[in-house]
């Protein structure tokens, strides 16, 4: 079962009141939707979004089953990417918002049941989209793997995720394509294994995490998709709108604070109690649940 991350310091950072309209980037299985749902009430207005289909079913099943008519907002189910979020509120004749949260992590359903390869604990076909539906013409890390230069390869694997052993493990996918297609999350996790020295293999984390992150982020064009949910922000959020990110790395991270810099006469980030410009899980979030511990909270709110 999936776990929302900061989920009371996401929503209540965001101030939300009676008739708001606010969106759920990434509803999952509904644990922030729910929040916002019984605090803007009967008279206001949610909108959740998820690329997975089934994830926004289960996120209808349980708001129906867990909401009471009388505190039930509108709301509208959209499977599509958040990166088409003002497409999507132009299609819903909506054009401004009070609030968004938008968790940029990858849910616990996907990693350990979705069968689509983001675990390399687990022999699946190497897919690793967030898409599902997934169509024929879909990018996968099976394509990736099997057909981008190895240049590419080692930055993608590089600059996504610091892995040190990046142009090596590059080299050995190209090495080991030329014998068989890559078609496996295990195929992947032997040729990285291959690639790095035998102590590396008994660090804390497990030496295949650096570049299934990196190849993950690099299928769905998570960065991309980040910058485009950010460009919308300026368009969409009301005067002092506000927005929930959650981000994992510190690539994104990194987009999120230099796009806020470079649009200051507009957008700011908001201070906490701790007088710092983002939130980090406490030690209790994270002794519950572990794939909380890289998670960073950074409200963005417009001027």
């Amino acid at each position: 079962m999936h776990i929302p991350v900061l989920l009371n310091e996401s929503i209540d950072s965001l101030d939300l009141k009676q008739k708001n309209i606010v969106v759920d980037a990434t509803v999952n299985r509904a644990g922030h939707s729910l929040s916002i749902a019984k605090k803007i009430g009967h008279s206001g207005t949610l909108i959740c979004i998820d690329l997975d289909k089934d994830a926004l079913d289960d996120a209808e099943k349980f708001l129906n089953k867990n909401l009471k008519a009388k505190e039930r907002p509108e709301i509208f189910f959209i499977n599509d990417n958040f990166r088409n979020l003002e497409k999507i509120l132009e299609n819903l004749k909506i054009k401004k918002i009070d609030g968004l949260v938008a968790d940029l992590g990858v849910s616990s359903q996907e990693i350990d049941d979705s069968g689509r390869g983001f675990s390399f604990q687990r022999d699946e076909p190497l897919l690793m989209t967030l898409k599902n539906p997934i169509v024929k013409g879909d990018l996968t890390a099976e394509y990736i793997v099997n057909n981008w230069q190895e240049e590419t390869l080692a930055d993608i694997i590089y600059y996504y995720s610091d892995e040190r052993y990046a142009k090596r493990i590059a080299r050995n996918i190209i090495e080991a394509r030329r014998g068989k297609e890559i078609k496996t999350t295990f195929q992947l996790v032997d040729i990285i294994s291959k690639s790095v020295p035998v102590n590396y293999k008994h660090s804390k984390t497990h030496f295949a995490t650096k570049t299934f992150q990196a190849i993950r982020i690099a299928t769905n064009d998570e960065i991309g998709a980040e910058g485009d949910l950010l460009l919308a922000l300026e368009k969409v959020l009301k005067e002092k709108g506000r927005a929930s990110i959650i981000t994992f790395h510190s690539g994104e991270d990194r987009v999120l604070k230099k796009f806020v810099k470079a649009n200051k006469e507009i957008l700011k980030l908001v201070k906490f109690e701790n007088k710092k410009d983002f939130l980090e899980p406490s030690r209790e979030e994270i002794k519950s649940n572990v794939r909380s511990r890289s998670a960073k909270l950074r409200v963005i709110e417009k001027i």
